[in-house]
């Protein structure tokens, strides 16, 4: 999977995402990431998947599908790893 395929939408602040960071590194799962609180245009699409809640971590598979703070075990199952 390349870097370009997945996308998580983060914060700086976020516990949650830092942990799902460190759990998808582990895994070997490649993502880009997106600091919602510097990139407006990703703050407004978090928005949109999340019914108007800057949810995070928020994660853009390949598909274009979306999940709202998934554990490592969704994303792998989603992914088929």
């Amino acid at each position: 999977m390349t870097q370009s395929q997945l996308t998580m939408y983060t914060t700086v602040w976020c516990g949650y995402c830092k942990r799902l960071k460190i759990a998808m590194k582990a895994s070997g799962i490649s993502f880009t990431e997106v600091d919602i609180e510097h990139d407006p245009a990703a703050a407004e699409y978090v928005m949109n998947v999340n019914g108007g809640n800057q949810t995070v971590p928020t994660i853009e598979f390949p598909d274009g599908t979306a999940m709202s703070n998934p554990s490592i075990a969704d994303i792998k199952a989603k992914l088929g790893v």
